[in-house]
C-alpha cells in the first residue's frame, strides 16, 4: 500500500535530485544549498548564529559550511561593525547566480507538479498541503507567507 508519507519523500526526492543535478554544476553540496537559500530571503546579512538558530546545526558544522562556500567564493564574511564578536555573511556575485540558477529550478519543479492543474486546483492543492503540515505539526514554524517569499 502507498502512504502519502511514502508519497511525500518520493516526491521530495525527486524535487531533491533536481536540486543536486544544478548545484553539482556549481561545486555546491545539498546542505550549502540550503544556506544559499536562506541567504537569498534574509532582509539583512545574518550572522553565523542566525543560520545556527533557523536550520538548528551546531555552531561548528555552520562554521565548516560557510568556510566552504566563502573558499568557493559564493560569500564572504565580515566583521560586524556593532560587535566584533560576530561575523556577517554577505552575498557575492557568484552566490547570487547560484541563488537564480536554484530559483530557476525550483520554479520548474513546481511547474512540474503543477503541470495539468487548474489554477483553482493548484490554490485547493496548495491549501491542502498548508493544512497537512498544520495537522501533523501544529507549531511549525514556517508561515504560508514565507512561502510566496
Amino acid at each position: 500500500m502507498v502512504t502519502f508519507g511514502r508519497i511525500f519523500r518520493s516526491l521530495d526526492r525527486a524535487l531533491g535530485q533536481r536540486m543536486n543535478q544544478a548545484l553539482s554544476g556549481m561545486n555546491l553540496t545539498f546542505s550549502q544549498g540550503h544556506i544559499m537559500g536562506y541567504l537569498a530571503h534574509c532582509d539583512a546579512p545574518p550572522c553565523a548564529k542566525d543560520i545556527e538558530d533557523r536550520f538548528r546545526l551546531s555552531h561548528p558544522t555552520v562554521s565548516g559550511l560557510l568556510a566552504r562556500l566563502e573558499k568557493k567564493e559564493f560569500i564572504t564574511l565580515r566583521e560586524d561593525s556593532e560587535d566584533r564578536r560576530r561575523k556577517l555573511v554577505y552575498i557575492l556575485p557568484k552566490g547570487q547566480e547560484c541563488i537564480e540558477t536554484m530559483g530557476t529550478v525550483i520554479q520548474s519543479g513546481d511547474k512540474k507538479i503543477l503541470e495539468g492543474f487548474t489554477p483553482e486546483e493548484a490554490a485547493q492543492f496548495r491549501e491542502y498541503l498548508f493544512r497537512a503540515l498544520h495537522n501533523v505539526s501544529p507549531d511549525f514554524d514556517i508561515q504560508k507567507e514565507e512561502f510566496d517569499k
